[in-house]
């Protein structure tokens, strides 16, 4: 299995099967997980590298200033308090399930797609791209640091390869991350995690109607607050590029929802997608 698929690949599986009181049915379909999964890390530490991420000598993550950053160093702090809970308690799998859903899921899947356009250069100015990169390589940094105990030889090469501020000579001996050195900022994590839920529905409307992946649609959007209506007008390019919407139309409350619109509800609104064309 290691000659396959690597030792951390093996050691990443053992950590996630280790439930207290379960036998462990090993299979090299969950090694190959557990390779994919390290695969996804190469590969956002290349997508970092590629984007000349670098971690600035006095970068202060209480001073990041835009919302997906200050958003993801509080999911940061979160995924290191789950993973001391689970060591403390000996519950590797827990440890391992944590950094895997964070990983993949909030850094990879949305932050690194949330920040992309801004990476690129489109519609943001030098001092949030600056923010931006910074951010990105702090995360980075961090994740290498919680993942090194379980995947001990690729955080070793990405860190000797992408950390130019180096605390030690080798990442095994570096300072573990404190989780309360993480700043959370709640509005941050109401509104990110309100575009989440709502692409996620998007999404799942479009995949039950088997509308194709690059037809664009309209969102139609009932009983809305203002505060949803200033949070669609703020996120209005990523719902675009992300949920492949081409308009947002707000409806008055004594409007009709169009016909042949499948609907969906998120808190207080009702939204809506034409999908009969």
């Amino acid at each position: 299995l290691v000659d396959e698929y690597g030792a951390d690949a093996l050691r990443f599986t053992m950590a996630s099967c280790a439930l207290q009181g379960r036998d462990v049915k090993m299979s090299a379909d969950r090694v190959e997980i557990s390779r994919n999964f390290a695969t996804k890390l190469w590969n956002a530490a290349r997508y970092a590298e590629m984007n000349e991420c670098v971690l600035p000598p006095d970068f202060n993550p209480a001073a990041v200033t835009h919302t997906l950053n200050k958003w993801v160093i509080g999911e940061l702090g979160a995924v290191t308090a789950q993973m001391d809970a689970g060591f403390a308690q000996y519950k590797l799998n827990d440890v391992a399930s944590s950094i895997y859903q964070f990983v993949w899921g909030t850094f990879c899947d949305w932050y690194l797609e949330f920040t992309k356009p801004i990476l690129t250069g489109q519609g943001a100015d030098d001092t949030v791209r600056a923010e931006v990169r910074a951010t990105t390589a702090y995360v980075i940094y961090n994740v290498l640091k919680l993942l090194n105990p379980i995947m001990p030889y690729l955080t070793e090469e990405l860190y000797e390869h992408l950390i130019p501020l180096k605390e030690t000579d080798m990442l095994i001996t570096a300072s573990w991350p404190i989780a309360s050195s993480f700043p959370v900022d709640q509005d941050a994590k109401k509104d990110v995690e309100w575009l989440i839920d709502l692409i996620t529905a998007i999404r799942s409307v479009r995949s039950d109607m088997n509308v194709p992946a690059s037809a664009k649609t309209r969102l139609v959007v009932k009983d809305a607050s203002s505060g949803t209506n200033e949070r669609l007008a703020r996120y209005n390019e990523v719902l675009s590029r992300i949920a492949r919407i081409e308009e947002i139309e707000i409806l008055t409350f004594d409007a009709a929802i169009p016909k042949g619109a499948v609907q969906t509800v998120l808190d207080e609104a009702t939204y809506c997608l034409p999908v009969a064309d």
